[in-house]
């Protein structure tokens, strides 16, 4: 008899909002860092979106900065918050915690590697891409699994959406700052997923109105708060380390 076909699941990968390791730029990596007001009104406006777009379900991070993005969305649609554990951040190791001029300051070689290929370069002591990706990836078509033909807010961090995004494409983990350079704060990237298939549908879509006060988000992201309209939303980065 023919395999019946699985319907796929659409799974909008959400980045949490701004947090207050922002404005220098730390790893913040597994440390659960607080969001600024910025980063509240994003979550805002994120649930605003998402009750335009229709979500079904929504899931995220047990780390405070994506629960707190993801739970106005829960709140306004009225659906449960699941909290999956295997969907926090990547430990940075040596990393965790400083900007990338205290890391090159203290070891520019373990910088340079790094920069060179995240895979076999990945800090001292830190996550290795392979493992955060094997996790986020099993985490993710699971719940893809629980909710066949339905759309899931998914509410995570960076540098793991961009590593689980390249395993569960075929991309090299270690290519995962160059292919995906960076992801907005309180932007969707769209994935359909249905058993092992996986399906990239959009990228980095923003949720609110632009920031036209621009900005740069080299690591866990960010940009300073600078005078703008009552809505703020997602910083803009020009380049990402993490």
């Amino acid at each position: 008899m023919p395999t019946p076909q699985v319907s796929p699941a659409r799974l909008l990968l959400v980045r949490h909002g701004e947090t207050v390791w922002h404005a220098e730029n730390r790893y913040a990596g597994i440390s659960d860092v607080a969001l600024t007001e910025r980063g509240l009104r994003q979550a805002d406006d994120l649930a605003g979106w998402a009750a335009q777009r229709g979500v079904d379900a929504v899931a995220c991070s047990p780390l405070s900065r994506a629960r707190r993005t993801a739970q106005p969305t829960a709140d306004l649609l009225g659906h449960p918050l699941e909290v999956i554990p295997e969907l926090c951040e990547v430990d940075f190791g040596w990393g965790e915690g400083r900007t990338i001029d205290e890391m090159i300051a203290e070891d520019p070689e373990a910088v340079r590697r790094f920069r060179a290929d995240a895979e076999t370069g990945a800090f001292p002591g830190a996550e290795p891409p392979s493992a955060a990706a094997a996790r986020a990836s099993a985490a993710l078509r699971a719940l893809a699994a629980r909710h066949p033909g339905r759309t899931v807010l998914v509410v995570a961090h960076n540098t793991l959406v961009r590593i689980t995004l390249c395993g569960m494409l075929g991309i090299p983990l270690g290519r995962y700052r160059q292919v995906l350079p960076r992801l907005d704060n309180a932007a969707v990237t769209e994935i359909e997923v249905a058993g092992e298939r996986t399906a990239l549908r959009s990228l980095n879509v923003p949720t609110g109105r632009p920031d036209p006060a621009g900005g740069t988000d080299p690591a866990a992201g960010g940009a300073k708060e600078t005078n703008r309209p009552q809505r703020a939303h997602q910083s803009r980065e020009t380049h990402s380390t993490t």
